[in-house]
This record gives structure tokens, sequence and C-alpha cells, in this order.
């Protein structure tokens, strides 16, 4: 089968608008007042502000942002789609557009400095979550008593019964030296034989 020339260059043009079909990039810049907030898309981290991400579907993020000194800011952020992204129009702008389409989605967020919380309110945050959690039950603080002086006695201190010496005991009995070990000389002792154990 063949086909007319007019008619065979209409159908190679239609493959190469298919086969190099069109698309739709979605990308979403996120940004936060004061500038340098970790970024959190539906719990997944994407950078610090300023950022920019690519998304495949439009729909509702949950989008939180965190910076030290300031109120961690969560937020529930729509990302409706447009009108060419709407059933039968989908196809044809994903599909058959020979050029890309871009959708940017800008985000401004301002975060609120952390307020300074009480010493107080802290200690009690601590005790219902110890509390939630299935400690023992809360003691209450002890009050220290003030320090009192206590007066120097007049004259001279008081003397205390020192302890009885103690009485030294029989020491042990050594039989003498081990054997093939010299006997040292005694006073008015021979030189050999069993050493004296102070008998009369």
């Amino acid at each position: 089968m063949t086909f007319p020339a007019n008619r065979r260059n209409l159908i190679i043009c239609l493959l190469v608008v298919v086969l190099a079909g069109g698309c739709v990039q979605r990308r979403m810049t996120l940004r936060s007042s004061p500038p340098g907030a970790a970024v959190y898309v539906d719990d997944y981290q994407i950078g610090t502000t300023p950022v920019s991400h690519d998304f495949v579907y439009y729909g509702t993020r949950n989008i939180r942002m965190v910076k030290d000194g300031y109120e961690t800011l969560t937020v529930r952020q729509p990302f409706p789609a447009p009108w060419y992204e709407y059933f039968p129009l989908d196809f044809v702008s994903e599909n058959l557009i020979p050029w890309e389409i871009r959708d940017e989605r800008v985000v401004d967020l301002a975060l609120a400095p952390a307020a300074a919380v009480p010493a107080a309110e802290v200690v009690a945050r601590a005790e219902q979550v110890r509390l939630a959690a299935g400690a023992q039950p809360a003691v209450a603080p002890v009050q220290a008593a003030p320090i009192q002086a206590v007066p120097a006695p007049v004259g001279p201190p008081a003397l205390q019964p020192l302890p009885a010496p103690v009485q030294p005991g029989p020491g042990p009995y050594f039989p003498g030296p081990p054997p093939g070990m010299p006997v040292p000389a005694q006073p008015n002792q021979p030189a050999q034989g069993i050493p004296s154990l102070g008998l009369p």
C-alpha cells in the first residue's frame, strides 16, 4: 500500500510530534522571611530556603519550615491543577504539544520569632510529659532552710577522754626459719640449736 507524498509527509509529521511530544514541567519555589530555614515537604527535607523542587502531582502539600530562634511553621499549601491539565486537555498538553510547558509555583512564608518561655512553664510542661509517660508522681520541690549562724563557744574547749590504749596480745608463734636457712646468733645463746622463745 502506497500513500501520496503529501499524506506520507503528514503521517511523518504526526509521528514526530507524538514521539517528541511536549510535557509539563512542574516546579515549586519556597522562600521564607528570614531565609535559611530548613524546608520539609510531606515530611521529606528538600533543602533550605530559598529552594526550588520539581513535583509530579497537583494537590495539597504539607510544608514545614524550621529555623533556630523562630517558631516552627507548618502550612497546608494547595497546588491546584491549571486548566490545561484537566481531562481530556491533559493528554494534548502532555503528549501532543511540541514544546515544554512550565508551571512555576512560588510560596512565600514569614517566620515568627520564638517567644521566651518562662522557667515555670518549662517545668510544668516537663512534669506533664513525665506523668504522661507513666513515671512516678511528681515530688514537691524541697525548700532549703535558711542557714543560721552557730555562736562560737566561750572559754576553753571541753576535753574529751582519750580511748584506752590497746594492750598488745601474744604474737603468732614462729617455730623457726625455713629449712636450709642459717639461724642468726642471739645474745647469750649458742649459734646452733633452736632459737630462744624468751622462756627461762
